[in-house]
């Protein structure tokens, strides 16, 4: 073929192949068949003032309204006539042009339409003679307007883009995947203390080393980009180019190509700075003891995981130390509350001195302090600052002029030999510092099984409440929940056991017992049943909208089928979901996280209510909230108690209350005694109360008379 095509006589015989094909069609016909049905308007007219159209194919009909006959020889309008005004000069001007030059000419413009719309048209055309010899145009018009259109739609698009860009008082962005700025706006280079975009761009050309506090935070951000496509609330410690610190929080996705390869990221940035430090604000008054500073009970299950991880791996010991100010209560009475607080401060103080940074001390309660000692080698060193507490508490304190002395009463649990449970730890060093004030006061005792003065009773306890279950032998009460207006809104369930042998056993002695014997779920099952039926009772009463609450075990979490037995249950009592609210603990969210999550999800699906209990007594990190499907916080009653009295329970129940409201959630009040604390708790927003202000528990016959008497 190439051989063919560069010889002398390959261009004449493929001519003479084509005047053959050409010969053996009807060109005329050919010809009118293209020129007529072409979406758009062939034409051949004069160059005059109004150029005059010699010739128009059908096309103009649906280009301008006028058919051939009215447009040829300008017999209803000239073309001219129909180009819009503003563009006939420029339109001229174009084919003078092509007169001058090619001959040849492309030329776009409006034309009006019969109806009297615009259209936006392209002609392509010619300067060419005519069979008398005149020059004529002959050429080709179509519409364009939807094209038109679209590029000038894109372009405003484009435009608001930019200026939502430029202008938007949001940081936002554009990197390269290897982690470089691309594009930036005014308000995200304000941010970071650049002049403009382009300074922050060549300021910030490593954002992984340049901008971000914690190293390694940028590969955080990429392995989120890879693994699901974007980023949402993002938060980060970053540098400003004076060297300053905020936080900011990144919202930001992938852009790919058409193939799907990831071309940049883009988002937005936004300074939260005084948002986290408000919720580090929170986090710290929620954690820790306003008086004293120190941790409080809720910071110790996390610091003692902590500890009890670190000895399992060194393969050392540690110990819990129950620490209790003597004769506490005579400052009090004596010196005022005043005093009591420094005291308690001064306590505090020492305390720490007598420790290392690495150890723990917590406020658990009143003149109550919980000291962790990580890692001691051996019981001489745990003597020794055993010992040395013991001074540093002694030594004389001046409150108010007058000088006081007191001593402190400590019991001591051994991690992992007593346990590494805080509940159990804590409970044996309890026993061991009681059985320390019994012996005089100012001592320290170890905590052994013979200082376990309720050993054998516990034995007999055991027992006996193992029949009780079995036999079903324990009551269900109820104690009412109210609203804002004073109207009960439900009912919490709660187990009550009169022993033949104990007597009145109470919840605070036997529950830990079941859970410790594996009891608690038989325990639960039971309250959960009697509840259901009972408020499935009250419905048929009339009273379609009680909700039945039900402390559920954290050891029931790790049954399987924890959704369908609480379903079984509902089914069996025909009560609907609705009227369901499950209470668990803040320690059951602490633990396995995925399967509390699925298993609450689960829950959730059937429409049961999710309560947290005693709230504010056990969670070490508020960020875990959000995490959970969770409907109310319960205001443990330690807080709503002292809510009224001006100290830090008012700031942790605001804090509590502010939370919960940030995410949407029903605040309940527990534990109220007084009108005063009523008060301060309707004014900071709780939607619901409990406690004995407005109804002890009662047994389920006198539930009817206290719903006709409110």
């Amino acid at each position: 073929m190439n051989d063919q095509a560069s010889s002398p006589g390959f261009l004449p015989v493929l001519r003479k192949r084509r005047e053959s094909a050409w010969n053996r069609i009807d060109s005329e016909r050919v010809l009118q068949v293209l020129v007529h049905n072409l979406e758009g308007m062939v034409f051949r007219c004069a160059i005059d003032e109004h150029w005059t159209m010699h010739f128009v194919s059908d096309g103009s009909r649906e280009l301008t309204g006028y058919c051939p006959d009215e447009l040829e020889y300008n017999k209803v309008v000239s073309y001219e006539a129909i180009t819009h005004p503003e563009d006939r000069l420029p339109v001229r001007q174009r084919i003078v042009e092509a007169m001058n030059g090619v001959a040849r000419y492309r030329v776009q413009y409006r034309i009006v339409h019969r109806d009297g719309s615009e259209k936006w048209v392209l002609e392509r055309g010619a300067i060419v003679l005519d069979e008398e010899g005149r020059r004529v145009l002959e050429g080709f018009v179509e519409d364009i307007t939807d094209q038109v259109l679209s590029q000038r739609q894109l372009s405003d698009a484009e435009q608001r883009y930019r200026s939502i860009f430029e202008d938007s008082v949001v940081g936002m962005f554009q990197t390269s995947i290897d982690g470089r700025y691309i594009a930036a706006n005014r308000a995200l280079a304000q941010l970071y203390g650049y002049a403009g975009a382009a300074e922050l761009i060549a300021g910030l050309s490593d954002i992984a080393g340049d901008l971000y506090v914690e190293s390694g935070r940028r590969d955080e951000f990429e392995t989120l980009m890879r693994e699901h496509g974007r980023v949402s609330d993002f938060e980060s410690e970053v540098y400003r180019r004076d060297g300053s610190r905020i936080w900011i929080s990144e919202h930001a996705h992938v852009v790919r190509s058409p193939g799907g390869e990831p071309l940049y990221y883009e988002g937005t940035v936004e300074d939260i700075t005084a948002q986290y430090h408000y919720r580090q604000q929170l986090e710290y008054q929620a954690t820790h003891d306003p008086l004293t500073g120190l941790p409080n009970r809720n910071l110790l299950q996390d610091r003692l995981q902590q500890v009890v991880r670190l000895a399992s791996r060194r393969g050392t010991k540690g110990s819990l130390a129950f620490v209790d100010v003597d004769n506490f209560k005579l400052v009090n009475d004596s010196l005022g509350h005043g005093a009591g607080d420094k005291l308690l401060v001064e306590v505090a103080r020492r305390l720490k001195s007598c420790l290392r940074d690495s150890d723990t001390v917590a406020r658990y309660g009143g003149d109550e302090f919980v000291l962790i000692l990580g890692d001691y080698d051996g019981l001489a060193e745990t003597l020794h600052i055993l010992h040395r507490i013991q001074d540093a508490i002694a030594e004389p304190i001046t409150l108010d002029g007058q000088e006081v002395r007191v001593n402190c009463s400590i019991g001591v649990s051994i991690f992992p030999d007593d346990g590494v449970d805080l509940d159990v730890l804590l409970r044996h060093a309890d026993a061991a510092m009681h059985h320390a004030k019994k012996l005089g006061k100012g001592q320290f005792q170890f905590y052994t099984e013979t200082l376990n003065v309720e050993a054998r009773e516990r034995l007999a306890l055991d027992s006996a409440l193992r029949r009780a279950i079995e036999e079903e032998a324990l009551s269900v009460v109820y104690q009412p929940k109210v609203n804002a207006r004073g109207r009960a809104c439900g009912f919490e369930a709660l187990v009550r056991w009169e022993s033949a042998e104990f007597g009145s056993v109470s919840p605070v002695r036997f529950i830990p017992l079941a859970e410790e014997n594996g009891l608690i779920g038989q325990l639960t099952w039971f309250v959960l049943r009697q509840a259901c039926h009972q408020a499935a009772a009250w419905r048929a009463a009339g009273h379609p909208d009680l909700r039945i609450a039900v402390n559920i075990s954290p050891s029931l979490f790790r049954e399987k089928d924890l959704a369908a037995l609480v379903g079984a249950v509902l089914e069996e009592a025909g009560l609907p979901a609705a009227n369901l609210e499950l209470e668990i603990t803040e320690g059951m969210l602490m633990g396995d996280v995925q399967r509390s999550l699925a298993v609450l999800g689960e829950l959730k699906a059937m429409g049961v209510d999710i309560a947290v209990d005693d709230f504010g007594t056990g969670y070490s990190s508020l960020a875990y909230l959000k995490r959970f499907p969770i409907d109310i916080l319960k205001v443990d009653r330690s807080f709503v108690l002292e809510c009224d009295s001006g100290n830090g329970g008012l700031a942790i129940t605001r804090a509590i209350v502010s939370l919960a409201h940030s995410l949407n959630l029903r605040v309940v009040a527990e534990g109220v005694e007084q009108q005063t604390q009523l008060a301060v708790l309707n004014a900071l927003g709780c939607e619901e109360f409990q406690g004995y202000y407005f109804a002890r528990p009662m047994p389920a016959g006198q539930v009817a008379a206290y719903l006709a008497g409110r």
